[in-house]
């Protein structure tokens, strides 16, 4: 049995709760919320969850899966990072590759590419 249970790092100067790949993909309201619960139990600023844990509705924008995940972490004034390769959907919708580019020009959520690229961004210098 694989542990799912998120851990809690320090980037630079940031609290970073981060999701294990295996666990419940993050599809929805509830997934977020449980997230957030970990999230603010940990005193974490930043919550990282690896592509794969991202359901596949996630990334078609018309589910309102993306939008409704990203406010739940705005309210909660957390931020959110998606690591991994998301080629396959970019290459599949241009509406997403427009909300991934305005995403990663902002801080509340970002999609990157793998663990040196959020290292950077969180970069007092980044």
């Amino acid at each position: 049995m694989t542990d799912t249970a998120p851990t809690l790092t320090t980037l630079h100067t940031t609290r970073v709760l981060r999701c294990a790949p295996e666990g419940p993909a993050l599809d929805g309201e509830r997934a977020a919320l449980d997230l957030i619960g970990d999230a603010m139990g940990h005193d974490a600023e930043l919550v990282v969850v690896p592509a794969e844990r991202c359901g596949e509705e996630f990334f078609r924008l018309r589910s309102g899966i993306a939008g409704a995940v990203v406010q739940k972490f705005a309210n909660y004034r957390l931020r959110l990072a998606v690591v991994g390769d998301i080629s396959r959907h970019l290459a599949d919708s241009s509406a997403l590759r427009d909300f991934v580019y305005e995403a990663n020009r902002g801080r509340q959520l970002w999609f990157v590419a793998d663990e040196d690229e959020l290292a950077e961004r969180l970069s007092p210098t980044g």
